[in-house]
C-alpha cells in the first residue's frame, strides 16, 4: 500500500481555507440596480495592441470603461504621464478615455509614435489597458537600379529576385506585366514566399521584357512597382546559328541542348534548415526545385503524419501550411522533390513556440463582507510565461498591504473581506513573444436579495412545449432560489422541473395542468425577496383541413380549404401566399372564411399555395400545389386507399381510460371497413408506434384503456378494400397518472457461480410496464429448509443481485418484488434456487468390467451418495485408454477416451475397442461445477479379432518363371497372427481369370518366392493374415513374368544377318517379276498356272489361324480393372515376348523348311499369315518388334 504524503505545515491552513471559499457573484447590467451599486471600473474597449494608423488620418486611440461611479481615465506614453492638456492636438472624448489626435490640421503621425496605456479609475479601484504600441504605416518606394538583361539557353533554371522595400505592415507581393495582367504561374514558373519568382526550366515562351515585380501595401492602400526585368531564351539552333555567325568555320563547336539533369533545391538551401513558428499561426514551409524534366514536390513527416483537417499544400504544392498550429505540430518535414531522373529531400525542422494563452483567467468576485474568494490568473506558453500581480495598475509588491489577501503564486486568496478591499487586480502572463493583461475586480458588497423581473409577468405557453419563468435577482452574499406553486404549494424540485443557475424555472413539457401562479423565493442572511408570475397554458393552433393538391382544368374554378383550430382566447390571423410571396392582385382570387377560391383559372395560376395561421404564441402552416392542365377526357373513377383521418381529439381523460375521437378522410370510391389505432409513449420510445385497437368502418369514436404513466399520443389509419392509409397526423400528448406496479418480474432464476453465493437473475420490467418513476425490485432470499426469516433488500432498476457467504448447494426460496415511487406490486409466487456448486468429494466405488467382444465393453460401477455431489448431478463420465508398448510411450502422450453417462446411470457401454489389447479405465462424477476425483484405476483385456490387411505387398524380382512377394504384417494383429494365406491366379490377354492357385504360408516369414510359373503371364495375388478368431482383411496386386530374352535375341539376331536381308531383297524382286508376267499373260486372255494350282491344293497351313480354345474364365473380378500397379507393369527391356513372335520370319521358315515352291504357293502361305497377324494385332498392347516390322514390309 503506497505511503501518504505528509503535509507540509505552511500549506494545511490554505488548504483548509480553499474547502471554504464560495462562488462569486455576477452583477447583472440592469440599469435600476447599476443606479444604486458601486463597482469598480471595467475596461470594456481599447485599441489593439499592435496599433498600425494611417498616418493620412487623424490617430484615434480607444479606451472605454464602466464603474459607479462613473470612472476617470488618463494616460501614459513610454512609461510616463501624458499631459493631454498641453497639447493643443490631443483631445479626450466626453463621458470616454478615447483620445482623438488631430494631425490632419497640424501634425505629423511620427511625432505620436510610442507606447500608450489608459487607466480608468474611481472610488473603488483602478483598471488599465494593455500597452497599445502605436506606429505609423510606412510604404517605401523602391530604390532606383539598373537591371541588365537575362539571356539563358532552353532548359536552364532562373530565379527573378523582387526584394521589396521593408513596409508597415510588410507588403503583398505579386508579379505582372505591363498591361497589369498576372503573370501565369504552373509547377514549373511559381512565385516564393520572398516574393521572388522561380523558374524550374525556362522555355522559349518565357521570353518577354516585362517581369514587374509588385508590392501592395493595403493600410495605406499603394502600390509600389520594381523596374521591369527583361528576359530571352534561346534554343539550340538560334544559338547554333548565333555562334556559327561571330566564329569561323575552324573556331565553331556548335551549342548542345541542355542536358535533362536530376531536380536541386533553388529555396532552401542545403540538407536541412529551421523553422521557428508561433501556437496559432499558420505554417508555411515552403521547398522550390530546378531540373528538366519539372520536379514535382511531395511532403512527409518524419515520425507521424500530417492532421487531416488542417493541412494545405499550395503554390502547386511547393508550399505546405498548417493553420492553427500547436506545441504537437513541432517535428521534422521533409519535402522531397522528383522528377524521372531522380529525387532530392530537404528536411525542415519545426519548433512551434507560443506566447502566452490563457488555461484560467481571472473573473470579477462580488463578495460580502466576512466572505472568502479567490482570483486564479493560470497561462501557459513556450517557454512558461512569467505570473504578475498588480492592484489598481501598481505593481503588488510596492501596492499598499491588504491584510484579507494572500499571494500564492498564480492565485491571490481572499479571506473575511471588507469593504476596504475592494480593488481593481491585474494579471500579467508574459514571455519572450508576448503578454496577455487581464483586469479584474474584487467588489465587496452587503446587499440583501432583489428580484429583478417585474411582479406579476404573465406567461403564455403552447401546451406540450418548454415553458421557461424568469426570476432575475441580485444579492450579496448571493441568494438561494426557490420556486413554489400557488399559495400552499411545496418547493419545487429538479425531477419534473429544472432550476437554472441564473433563477430561470424551466418546465421541459407544459401541461394543461402547469397553468397556475408560480412565486420566486430569493434568500440570503441579510433577507429575502419573492415574486410571483403567472403561467397559461394554451392550446396549439392546428390546421385541421389542409389544402389538397388539385389538378384543374384551363378556365375552371379551383378552391383550397384550410380550416384551423386554435385556443379560444387566441385569435389567428390567416394568410394565404403562392409560391411564399403575397397572392396576386387580381379580382378572381377570392377568400371567403376557411377557402382560397380561384376563378377562370390560368396557367400562369399554377404553383403552391400556402395557408399560414398565426397566432401572438404559435404559427403552423400547410401547402398544396396546383396544376394547371388542358380539358382531358372523362376520366374512369379512381379507386384509391382511404385518405388519413384527421381532427383528433382526446375527451373523457381518466387515468386508465381515454375517449378518441376522429373525423374520416375521403374513402376514394371504396368503403372504409376498420380504423387501426396506435399510439407512441413519447416519455420513453418516441417516434416508435404501437398497436392500440380497431373499431369498425362506421365509428368515429372509441374508447381506450390506458396503463399509468405513460406519456400517449394517439394516430388512426383507415382501411378500405383496396388497402390501408397513412397515418393521421398525432393527437394531442395525454400524460396519465403514476401508479404502482401491476406485475413482477418474469424469469426468476436462483444460480450460484461460486460454492458461497447466490446469483438473483430476473426479466426486468420495461419502462412501459413500470407505471411510475423510480423503478425498483425488492428482492428477498431464504433457506428451504431452515427457519429463517426472509432476508430482503431493495435494488435500483437492474436485473441481478448476488448474494455473498450462502453455504454450498443449499435450495433456497426467492421472490423479486417490483416497486416504483407510489408504491408495490402484487406479492410474488416465491421459486427455487440453488446457491453455488462446488465440486463432486467422493469417487464411484465398485468399479466393474464385463468383456463382452473383443471391441465392447460393459462398466459398472455404485452411485455416489447425493450429498457428497455438492451440486446438480450431470452424470458420470469414464475415462479409458490403452495401454502402450515402451516405444510408443516414449514417442506421445497417452491418449484418453471419454465417455459420458448422463443423469444417475451406474453402468454404461464402452465401443470400438482395439482387440487383443489391455485397457485402464476409471470413473469420475459430474456436477456444473465440474468433475469429481476419479476412482480407483480399473484394467481389462480384450480378446483376439481378426487382424487388419497387411501393411503393405510388393512383387520384385520377376523372372520366366518365379515372382518374389514381400509384405509388410498388420498394422492391427489383433492377436497372435497363425498364418498367411495367398491365393492367385493366371489372367489372360482378354482379362479372363485362370484357375485359383490357395497357397498356407507361415506367420514368421515376410518374404515368399512363387517358381514354375508361365512366362511372360500377367497373375493376380489376393493376400492376408489369419488368427486364431479368423481371416483378416484382405489386399491383391498384380505382376508378369518376363519373356525368353534368348529367343527374342536370336529373332533379332536374324533380323540383322546380311543373307536375310539379300532373301529378302530377292523375293520382293521374285514378287514383281510374276506380278508382270500375270499382268500380261491375264491381258492375252490366258490363264496363271500358279493360281490353278493354288486352286487345286488348298494347303491348310495357310489359312486363317483359329483362336486358341482354351480354358480360361471369365475375367470378371470388379476390383481389378484398373492400371497395373508399381512392380507389376509388363517389363520396359524393349525385348519379345514370347507369345507376340508367333508371326516372325523364323516361324514361318520353320514351317515350310526355309524354300519356295516352284509354283509360287509361298506367297499365298505367307499371305495368310499376315491376314493372321491383322486379325491378332489388336489384340496385344505390345510394342511391335523389328521382326514385325521387317513383315509389315512385304
Amino acid at each position: 500500500m503506497p505511503k501518504k504524503k505528509p503535509f507540509s505545515a505552511g500549506r494545511v491552513p490554505l488548504i483548509l481555507f480553499l474547502c471554504q471559499i464560495v462562488s462569486a457573484l455576477d452583477v447583472p447590467l440592469d440599469p435600476k440596480l447599476l443606479d444604486d451599486l458601486v463597482q469598480p471600473p471595467t475596461i470594456t474597449q481599447q485599441s489593439p495592441k499592435d496599433y498600425i494608423i494611417d498616418p493620412r488620418e487623424n490617430i484615434v486611440i480607444q479606451c472605454e470603461a464602466k464603474g459607479k461611479p462613473p470612472p476617470s481615465f488618463s494616460w501614459t506614453r513610454n512609461g510616463t504621464h501624458f499631459d493631454i492638456d498641453k497639447d493643443p492636438l490631443v483631445t479626450m472624448k466626453p463621458g470616454s478615455g478615447t483620445l482623438v489626435i488631430n494631425i490632419m490640421s497640424d501634425g505629423k503621425a511620427e511625432t505620436y509614435e510610442g507606447i500608450y496605456q489608459c487607466t480608468a479609475r474611481n472610488e473603488r479601484g483602478a483598471a488599465i489597458s494593455n500597452n497599445i504600441v502605436v506606429r505609423p504605416s510606412r510604404s517605401p518606394l523602391w530604390t532606383k537600379e539598373r537591371l541588365e538583361p537575362i539571356t539563358l539557353r532552353n532548359g536552364q533554371s532562373l530565379v527573378l529576385p523582387c526584394r521589396p522595400p521593408v513596409g508597415l505592415p510588410p507588403a503583398i507581393i505579386f508579379w505582372m506585366d505591363n498591361s497589369f495582367q498576372r503573370l501565369p504561374q504552373s509547377e514549373r514558373v511559381s512565385q516564393g514566399l520572398n516574393g521572388d519568382l522561380y523558374f524550374s526550366n525556362v522555355l522559349p515562351e518565357d521570353t518577354r521584357e516585362d517581369y514587374i515585380c509588385y508590392a501592395r501595401f493595403n493600410h495605406t492602400q499603394t502600390i509600389q512597382q520594381k523596374q521591369p526585368i527583361s528576359l530571352k531564351v534561346i534554343s539550340v539552333d538560334e544559338l547554333n546559328d548565333t555562334i556559327a555567325a561571330n566564329l569561323s568555320d575552324t573556331e565553331f563547336y556548335g551549342a548542345k541542348p541542355s542536358k535533362e539533369r536530376p531536380p536541386t533545391f533553388l529555396t532552401p538551401e542545403g540538407n536541412e534548415s529551421l523553422k521557428e513558428e508561433l501556437r496559432g499561426n499558420v505554417l508555411s514551409l515552403e521547398c522550390i526545385a530546378e531540373g528538366l524534366p519539372t520536379p514535382i514536390i511531395y511532403w512527409i513527416k518524419e515520425d507521424g503524419t500530417l492532421p487531416v483537417n488542417r493541412t494545405f499544400y499550395r503554390n502547386f504544392k511547393k508550399t505546405l501550411q498548417i493553420t492553427q498550429v500547436s506545441e504537437a505540430d513541432s517535428g521534422n518535414y521533409q519535402c522531397i522533390a522528383k522528377n524521372t531522373l531522380g529525387a532530392v529531400h530537404h528536411t525542415i525542422s519545426v519548433t512551434v513556440k507560443a506566447a502566452p494563452y490563457w488555461i484560467v483567467a481571472p473573473q470579477n468576485l462580488v463578495l460580502s463582507p466576512g466572505e472568502n474568494g479567490t482570483l486564479i490568473c493560470r497561462a501557459n506558453g513556450n517557454p512558461k510565461p512569467r505570473i504578475g500581480w498588480l492592484t489598481n495598475g501598481v505593481p503588488i509588491e510596492i501596492a499598499p498591504d491588504d491584510p484579507s489577501r494572500k499571494i500564492d503564486g498564480d492565485t491571490i486568496i481572499f479571506s473575511n473581506v471588507q469593504e476596504r478591499s475592494s480593488a481593481v487586480y491585474q494579471c500579467n502572463a508574459s514571455n519572450e513573444y508576448g503578454y496577455l493583461l487581464a483586469n479584474a475586480f474584487v467588489n465587496v458588497l452587503a446587499e440583501p436579495p432583489r428580484i429583478l423581473t417585474s411582479a406579476n409577468t404573465l406567461y403564455q405557453v403552447i401546451a406540450n412545449r418548454p415553458a421557461l419563468l424568469d426570476c432575475a435577482f441580485f444579492g450579496s452574499p448571493r441568494p438561494t432560489i426557490e420556486w413554489f406553486k400557488g399559495t400552499r404549494g411545496s418547493a419545487l424540485h429538479e425531477d419534473i422541473y429544472v432550476l437554472h443557475d441564473n433563477g430561470t424555472l424551466e418546465i421541459p413539457v407544459a401541461q394543461k395542468d402547469s397553468t397556475g401562479t408560480y412565486t420566486c423565493v430569493a434568500r440570503n442572511k441579510l433577507g429575502m425577496a419573492k415574486n410571483e408570475v403567472h403561467l397559461e397554458i394554451k392550446d396549439p393552433t392546428r390546421i385541421i383541413k389542409q389544402p389538397e393538391y388539385a389538378v384543374v382544368q384551363r378556365g375552371s374554378k379551383v378552391s383550397f380549404e384550410c380550416k384551423v383550430k386554435h385556443d379560444h382566447t387566441l385569435i389567428p390571423t390567416i394568410m394565404w401566399l403562392k409560391d411564399n410571396g403575397e397572392l396576386p392582385n387580381d379580382e378572381r382570387f377570392s377568400i371567403d372564411k376557411d377557402h382560397l377560391v380561384v376563378t377562370d383559372v390560368s396557367d400562369d395560376d399554377g404553383g403552391t399555395y400556402t395557408c399560414a395561421a398565426n397566432t401572438t404564441l404559435d404559427r403552423v402552416s400547410a401547402s398544396a400545389v396546383l396544376r394547371v392542365v388542358a380539358p382531358p377526357p372523362t376520366p374512369a373513377p379512381i379507386y384509391d386507399v382511404p385518405n388519413p383521418p384527421f381532427d383528433l381529439e382526446l375527451t373523457n381523460q381518466l387515468d386508465k381510460s381515454v375517449q378518441l375521437t376522429w373525423t374520416p378522410g375521403d374513402d376514394n370510391n371504396s368503403p372504409i371497413t376498420k380504423f387501426i389505432i396506435e399510439y407512441e409513449d413519447a416519455m420513453r420510445e418516441a417516434g416508435i408506434w404501437h398497436h392500440q385497437a380497431e373499431v369498425s368502418g362506421t365509428q368515429t369514436t372509441a374508447q381506450l384503456k390506458l396503463s399509468p404513466y405513460v406519456n400517449y399520443s394517439f394516430r388512426v389509419m383507415a382501411e378500405n378494400s383496396i388497402g390501408r392509409s397513412v397515418p393521421s397526423e398525432a393527437s394531442e400528448q395525454y400524460l396519465t397518472k403514476a401508479a404502482e406496479p401491476d406485475q413482477n418480474p418474469t424469469a426468476v432464476e436462483g444460480l450460484g457461480t461460486e460454492p458461497d453465493n447466490l446469483v438473483i437473475t430476473w426479466k426486468p420490467l420495461n419502462g412501459f410496464e413500470s407505471n411510475g418513476p423510480g423503478l425498483q425490485y425488492k428482492v428477498s432470499w431464504r433457506q428451504k429448509d431452515g427457519d429463517d426469516e426472509w432476508t430482503s433488500v431493495v435494488v435500483a432498476n437492474v436485473s441481478k443481485y448476488i448474494v455473498s457467504g450462502t453455504p454450498t448447494f443449499v435450495p433456497y426460496l426467492i421472490k423479486v418484488q417490483s416497486l416504483n415511487d407510489v408504491g408495490f406490486a402484487p406479492e410474488p409466487a416465491a421459486v427455487m434456487g440453488h446457491s453455488g456448486e462446488d465440486l463432486p468429494m467422493v469417487a464411484p466405488g465398485n468399479v466393474r468390467v464385463n468383456v463382452v467382444n473383443s471391441t465392447l465393453a460393459e462398466v459398472h460401477w455404485d452411485p455416489v451418495p447425493l450429498k457428497s455431489v455438492r451440486g446438480h448431478l450431470q452424470g458420470y463420465r469414464i475415462y479409458y485408454w490403452k495401454a502402450q508398448g515402451s516405444s510408443k510411450r516414449n514417442r506421445r502422450h497417452i491418449e484418453k477416451k471419454i465417455l459420458t453417462f448422463q443423469g444417475s446411470k451406474t453402468h454404461g457401454m464402452l465401443p470400438g475397442l482395439q482387440p487383443y489389447s489391455h485397457y485402464t479405465l476409471n470413473v469420475r462424477v459430474v456436477n456444473g461445477k465440474g468433475e469429481g476425483p476419479a476412482s480407483t484405476d480399473r484394467g481389462f483385456h480384450t480378446p483376439e479379432g481378426v487382424p487388419s490387411a497387411p501393411s503393405s505387398l510388393k512383387i520384385v524380382n520377376p523372372t520366366l518363371d518365379s515372382l518374389t512377394l514381400e509384405w509388410d504384417p498388420p498394422s492391427h494383429p489383433n492377436g497372435i497372427l497363425t498364418e498367411y494365406t495367398l491365393k492367385y491366379q493366371p489372367i489372360n490377354s482378354t482379362h479372363e481369370l485362370g484357375p485359383l492357385v490357395d497357397l498356407k504360408i507361415p506367420a514368421n516369414k515376410t518374404r515368399w518366392t512363387l517358381k514354375n510359373l508361365n512366362f511372360s503371364t500377367r497373375y493376380k495375388f489376393y493376400f492376408y493374415a489369419q488368427t486364431s478368431v479368423g481371416s483378416g482383411s484382405q489386399i491383391t496386386e498384380e505382376a508378369i513374368t518376363t519373356v525368353d530374352e534368348a529367343m527374342a535375341s536370336r529373332q533379332v539376331d536374324i533380323a540383322t544377318q546380311g543373307w536375310f536381308i539379300g532373301l529378302m531383297c530377292a523375293v520382293a524382286l521374285l514378287i514383281l517379276i510374276l506380278l508382270i508376267v500375270c499382268f500380261i499373260r491375264r491381258n492375252k486372255g490366258g490363264k496363271y498356272p500358279v493360281k490353278e494350282k493354288e486352286d487345286a491344293h488348298a494347303d491348310p497351313e495357310i489359312q486363317p489361324m483359329k483362336e486358341d480354345d482354351g480354358t480360361f474364365g471369365e475375367y470378371s473380378d470388379a476390383e481389378d480393372h484398373k492400371p497395373l500397379k508399381k512392380g507389376s507393369r509388363t517389363p520396359s527391356d524393349r525385348t519379345v515376348k514370347k507369345e507376340d513372335s508367333d508371326g516372325s520370319l523364323a516361324d514361318y521358315g520353320e514351317g515350310v523348311n526355309g524354300q519356295f515352291n516352284e509354283d509360287g504357293s509361298f506367297i499365298g502361305q505367307y499371305s495368310g499369315r499376315r491376314e493372321k497377324e491383322q486379325a491378332e494385332g489388336n489384340e496385344s498392347s505390345e510394342a511391335p518388334s523389328p521382326v514385325n516390322a521387317m513383315n509389315s514390309f512385304v
